[in-house]
């Protein structure tokens, strides 16, 4: 074998294993329940910022998060721009509709402008409230385990405002139906 033909194959093969790595790495990135007692210092800090949030949906109108206390919140950190995120908004929204009744609120934020996000609407039917928050916003995100400020990045937060789960990256139906099919019960 040539020294150029190993070269390319030793360049190939690191290359794929990256890749293996990073993909495993993004896939399986769910740290489970978090309870608030467990938290750190900067995560209660982070988690109590969000909780105090008050955006702008895509007409303007303000969404207290405040509103939701009490509830199972699952938010959703996505951007119009961003495929996994729009990949998972049809089964979040009938997960949404699923659960209405049982004290689950869906959330999302969008780290995008409004512009956009209406754009967005126009086309796609989405069962919960989408709210608009400034890029700088992404940086509580990290504070709340989001080390890499990727997207989407998914908050489950139970009644008592305990981290139930942290998942970056896509977060399938089936996981997060189990998980909200437990929290509902209490």
């Amino acid at each position: 074998m040539s020294r150029s033909t190993t070269l390319a194959l030793v360049t190939a093969v690191a290359l794929t294993s990256g890749a293996a790595g990073l993909y495993t790495s993004y896939a399986s990135n769910a740290i489970a329940a978090t309870p608030a007692s467990n938290l750190s210092q900067t995560q209660r800090t982070a988690l109590g910022k969000l909780l105090a949030l008050d955006l702008p949906d895509a007409k303007g109108t303000q969404q207290p998060f405040s509103a939701w206390k009490g509830k199972v919140l699952v938010v959703n950190f996505w951007a119009t721009w961003c495929p996994p995120c729009r990949k998972e908004i049809p089964a979040f929204s009938a997960l949404s509709r699923k659960y209405a009744g049982k004290g689950v609120q869906f959330v999302g934020v969008s780290i995008d402008t409004a512009k956009n996000v209406a754009g967005f609407l126009a086309k796609q039917q989405v069962a919960y409230p989408l709210v608009i928050a400034d890029p700088s916003l992404v940086q509580l995100t990290e504070e709340l385990g989001n080390s890499s400020q990727g997207l989407p990045f998914t908050l489950v937060i139970d009644r008592n405002g305990s981290i139930s789960l942290v998942k970056l990256g896509e977060l399938s139906e089936q996981e997060l139906d189990r998980k909200l099919a437990e929290l509902s019960k209490s």
